[in-house]
């Protein structure tokens, strides 16, 4: 019974996604056959409609879907450089308003993993959600102590929903995993996070973590994850105060303000890669919080990723561009790139895209602005086109798959902000 009705639900899955795909590609065609009757002024109209409506119905549907379906959708909000505005504006509304649970089962999942109801544990909890995304929703409560916290409750069954939509996904893959364009270990190591992130007790310990090796940034909050309240299924945490990037931005923040924030995000990330060798892998929206003195809130921790090769040199290799030093120094760089696996010939065709990078991050030359300027798109392009052209060169490495998660999450916080930062000399702090 138990696999009949895992199979009946990868199914069920599977077809709400194939119709969804059916359904949007025949509005498209009626878009199109439209078009043939307007003027430019009304196709633009009907184009900006069109996004808009289809955007609305994607985000739905991945959202009522929860698990790796829903999580795809957040990944496509960062995409500013590919998507059009009115399918970011629709997607980001994953990161922090997805449908919620209705109160009652919510009750239930908290009942069936702590054993007591949150009215037995708490002395106050509020039955509405004020965050709901991919795993689970995050309700505010206030401890016996007069604490105030945040209660993350999973939703029933996504473990299996994940590995459902992971299925499917090797399923729709299988042809260009057949050919090397989607090696197999990438769909492993992203099953690995994402399942990872299904177990709250690991990211009671994440957090953790985190708390105790970046204490000494006086602008960051980290919440402290409370055990003897936390399980699989529910984690309890401290309140962090701020608001999302959308929010923030809506109170119309100087350029100072914007560049500080930047800056510190920058530290974060080269800190976590250059001295933990860890590093928090999701970098979207609704995990930063942020205040208006430029402090910055740090929240979910279940996708970490630990970094089994020397990142550090890589970034030191890409800053001093010591590809161009001859055979050796590139052969070594692409090493740590691409492993040992991909042949220095094939490997070597991504040097000029390893140029365009350095050259947008780490500006080099006298006259060369040092500030990089993540408000144009030629970061966030520049970044999209080095993944594509991984995968058309079947040179891409599994190490990479959370860990360009994490930069494409950044670059379009930063991008978002507008921010100025000098990314070379943020580089060097953290490498003293």
């Amino acid at each position: 019974m138990g696999l009949v009705k895992e199979s009946s639900g990868a199914v069920h899955r599977g077809l709400r996604l194939g119709k969804l795909g059916l359904s949007i590609t025949g509005s498209y065609l009626g878009y199109q056959a439209q078009n043939i009757f307007l003027g430019e002024r009304q196709r633009d109209q009907r184009r900006r409609q069109f996004q808009t409506q289809s955007s609305r119905r994607i985000r739905a549907e991945l959202g009522s879907l929860k698990g790796a379906a829903m999580k795809l959708g957040q990944l496509l909000s960062l995409q500013t450089q590919a998507l059009p505005e009115e399918a970011i504006a629709e997607l980001a509304n994953l990161q922090m308003h997805a449908p919620g649970m209705h109160p009652t089962l919510a009750r239930a999942q908290f009942k069936a993993s702590l054993g007591k109801d949150p009215e037995e544990v708490f002395r106050r909890f509020e039955d509405e959600p004020f965050a709901a995304a991919s795993l689970g929703q995050v309700h505010r409560a206030v401890t016996r102590a007069g604490e105030t916290v945040a209660v993350k409750i999973q939703y029933p069954a996504i473990r299996a929903a994940i590995e459902s939509d992971l299925k499917l996904l090797r399923s729709a893959t299988l042809p260009a995993r057949m050919t090397g364009y989607a090696p197999g270990d990438i769909i492993d190591e992203i099953q690995r996070g994402f399942l990872e992130e299904t177990d709250y007790v690991h990211e009671a310990r994440n957090i953790e973590f985190f708390r105790r090796e970046l204490n000494g940034f006086d602008y960051l909050t980290i919440p402290k994850a409370y055990g003897d309240l936390t399980s699989e299924r529910v984690l309890t945490m401290s309140f962090v105060e701020g608001e999302i990037i959308s929010r923030f931005l809506e109170r119309k923040p100087s350029q100072a303000v914007r560049d500080l924030i930047g800056t510190r995000l920058v530290e974060l990330y080269y800190s976590q890669l250059h001295r933990l060798k860890t590093l928090h892998a999701d970098h979207h929206p609704g995990n930063y919080l942020f205040q208006p003195d430029g402090r910055i809130g740090l929240v979910d921790f279940g996708c970490v990723k630990r970094i089994n090769f020397d990142v550090s040199d890589l970034i030191r290799s890409c800053v001093g561009r010591t590809w161009r030093k001859g055979h050796k120094e590139a052969a070594h760089v692409l090493h740590l790139v691409f492993g040992p696996r991909v042949p220095y010939a094939r490997a070597r065709k991504m040097l000029p895209t390893l140029e365009a990078l350095a050259a947008s991050l780490y500006p080099e030359g006298k006259d060369a602005d040092p500030l990089v300027h993540f408000g144009k798109a030629e970061l966030l392009r520049n970044l999209a086109q080095a993944l594509k052209k991984a995968l058309r060169d079947k040179v891409t490495n599994p190490e990479f798959a959370f860990i360009s998660r994490a930069e494409l999450g950044l670059y379009s916080l930063l991008h978002q902000l507008n921010a100025r930062v000098n990314v070379r000399e943020t580089w060097r702090r953290c490498d003293c």
